[in-house]
């Protein structure tokens, strides 16, 4: 099947439709989607314009562009529903049945689901951000009580995008330690994590993933080397297991899951919503 272009629509950030948008098109596979993400459409005259621009791309590609669509307001939404291409508007399918169901209608209010709305709980996720980064690759450990999460595992394993992606999507404090060769040769946990065993959660992957990857980073030396690597991957899983420190292998897994495998195993409240 040729390409087919999607359009991911707002008059705010365009966030949610692009969140929803991509979840729906990974059940299809065989299908190339070309996506553009077109922002900020907040008046009449932008939306006609991009009314316009979805009309030649159908005219061009000889395929309807598929349009994923989260508009607050009426107005800007009418022009998109007579373009051609298939609108998939996304707060209309939802709105009008929760209109029915809490009897009352909605406010239409722009920017609240990616809006400042609740500073407390914005301000706790820059904080949490502020936190993962002092405390990354093993710094910053004298903030360890401050911890909800404490990541470890060799080096390259997935621990600092990890913990961004807690921090800035859900307020967690979220630290990471990186076992190093020593570490794994003595058979037991760095002398500054013992006393925050409650707090850890370690993350592994394939040898052939790991290998890839720091081949990618330093390619020589024994750091890349596929006998070190399958030395420390198979050791610190070792470690883990005697210890009893859950851990997952992230090599098949998205930052979002391993995230929400560590919120779910560790029963983690989530302190903010993005």
């Amino acid at each position: 099947m040729a390409e087919r272009t999607v359009y991911f629509v707002s008059d705010q950030t365009g966030v949610t439709a692009e969140t929803l948008g991509h979840s729906l098109l990974t059940q299809f596979d065989g299908v190339e989607f070309r996506t553009v993400t077109v922002p900020f459409v907040n008046d009449l005259d932008k939306a006609l314009e991009l009314t316009r621009r979805i009309d030649r791309n159908a005219s061009r590609t000889g395929w309807r562009p598929i349009v994923f669509t989260s508009f607050v307001q009426e107005e800007l939404r009418s022009p998109l529903l007579a373009c051609n291409g298939l609108v998939l508007d996304l707060f209309a399918a939802f709105i009008g049945p929760l209109e029915d169901e809490l009897q009352m209608s909605s406010s239409h209010t722009l920017g609240r689901a990616h809006g400042m709305t609740d500073v407390t709980r914005y301000d706790m996720r820059i904080s949490a951000m502020n936190f993962a980064m002092d405390a990354d690759d093993g710094h910053g450990t004298r903030q360890y009580d401050r911890a909800d999460v404490i990541l470890t595992g060799v080096s390259r394993s997935g621990k600092t995008p990890t913990c961004l992606y807690l921090a800035l999507q859900y307020g967690i404090f979220a630290a990471n330690y990186p076992l190093a060769e020593e570490d794994l040769e003595s058979g037991e946990l760095p002398v500054i994590l013992r006393r925050f065993r409650g707090k850890l959660y370690g993350l592994t992957i394939e040898t052939s993933r790991l290998r890839q990857i720091r081949l990618e980073r330093r390619p020589e030396g024994r750091y890349a080397s596929a006998q070190q690597v399958s030395y420390e991957l198979r050791s610190a899983e070792r470690l883990f297991k005697r210890l009893g420190i859950p851990f997952i292998d992230t090599t098949h897994c998205s930052i979002e899951e391993i995230a929400s495998t560590i919120l779910s195993e560790t029963g983690i409240e989530r302190r903010a919503n993005p």
